[in-house]
C-alpha cells in the first residue's frame, strides 16, 4: 500500500462529486462515461461519478487484457451496480479492432518503436470508443489520470487516455486517490494491486516503465516544486529526483497548451 495521504476524504469526496454535478448540468449532459481497467484510478473515478445521481457508463475494452485486470474491473463494476442504481455498463472488446490496425501499417522498424506505438494505439481506440457512447449517450468522457501522471511525469498517452472532456482525480496525488478508495470501499482486490496500464500484454508494472514507485516520484514532484536539484540528494534519492526530471521533461509537450504559430499583423 502506499503512503499515507493527508487529505480529508470525505470533504474532498464532496467537492468532486459536487463539482462533477455542477458541471454536467451546466454542459447539459446525462451524465458521464469512464473506461474501467480493474485499476484504482478508473475504479475511484467511476464511484466519484456515479455519486452524482447522473447516469455513469461503464466501458470495458479489453485488448489482449490480462484475465486479472478483467476480473478486477467486473467485481468493481457489479459492487457499483448494485450501490448506484444509475450505473450502466457495456464492452466493447477492441482485440479485433487492433489485430486489423496492425495489419496495415509498417512493422518493419525498430521493434522498440514499433512496441510502444502499438501501446499507445491501444490506448487511442479506447479513447474513439469512449467518444463513440459519449457522443450517443450525451455523455462526458471522465479521465482517470491523476496529479503525478498528468502534470508530474506525463504518463498517459497523449490522444488516449489523456483524451477526456474533464479530469476529477487531476489535482489528487496516487496517495491521495488509494485514500479516496479506501473511503469509497471499492474492491481491495483494486486496492492491493501494482499498478499497471496494461498497455503491452504482459504484466509489467506502471513502476517498471518508470523506473521508480509513485511514492518516490510523489516525494520527487515535491522536492521538484520546493525548487530543489539533483545535487541536494545523494543515494536512491538522487536516482529518483533523477528519473522525475528526465520525465516531467521530455513529456512537457503533453502537458502544455498545443503550440500555434502565430502570423504577424503585418502579414495577415
Amino acid at each position: 500500500m502506499p503512503k499515507k495521504s493527508a487529505i480529508q476524504v470525505e470533504k474532498v469526496n464532496t467537492h468532486i462529486v459536487n463539482w462533477l454535478k455542477t458541471y454536467a448540468e451546466n454542459a447539459k449532459v446525462n451524465g458521464f462515461v469512464v473506461g474501467i481497467s480493474g485499476g484504482v484510478d478508473s475504479a475511484v473515478t467511476s464511484t466519484l461519478c456515479a455519486q452524482t445521481g447522473l447516469t455513469t457508463l461503464c466501458v470495458e475494452m479489453p485488448i489482449h487484457q490480462a484475465p486479472s485486470h478483467v476480473s478486477r474491473g467486473r467485481e468493481h463494476i457489479e459492487q457499483l451496480k448494485k450501490r448506484f442504481p444509475n450505473v450502466k455498463t457495456i464492452e466493447a472488446d477492441l482485440t479485433s479492432v487492433f489485430e486489423d490496425f496492425k495489419k496495415v501499417v509498417p512493422n518493419n522498424v525498430d521493434n522498440h518503436k514499433v512496441n510502444l506505438s502499438l501501446a499507445n494505439t491501444r490506448a487511442r481506440l479506447r479513447m474513439t470508443t469512449l467518444y463513440y457512447f459519449a457522443g450517443i449517450h450525451a455523455l462526458l468522457v471522465a479521465g482517470t489520470g491523476n496529479k503525478v501522471e498528468d502534470f508530474g511525469v506525463g504518463f498517459y498517452t497523449k490522444y488516449g487516455d489523456g483524451g477526456v472532456d474533464l479530469s476529477p482525480i487531476a489535482d489528487l496525488m496516487k496517495s491521495d486517490v488509494y485514500a479516496l478508495g479506501e473511503f469509497l470501499k471499492i474492491p481491495t482486490s483494486i486496492l492491493v494491486a501494482s499498478p499497471t496500464d496494461g498497455l503491452f500484454g504482459d504484466d509489467r508494472t506502471d513502476e517498471d516503465q518508470l523506473g521508480a514507485s509513485y511514492d518516490e516520484l510523489e516525494w520527487a514532484m515535491l522536492e521538484d516544486e520546493k525548487g530543489k536539484t539533483a545535487e541536494n540528494f545523494t543515494g536512491r534519492e538522487k536516482i529518483v529526483f533523477e528519473i522525475y526530471k528526465r520525465l516531467n521533461t521530455n513529456n512537457q509537450h503533453k502537458m502544455t497548451e498545443i503550440p500555434v504559430c502565430s502570423i504577424p499583423k503585418v502579414l495577415k
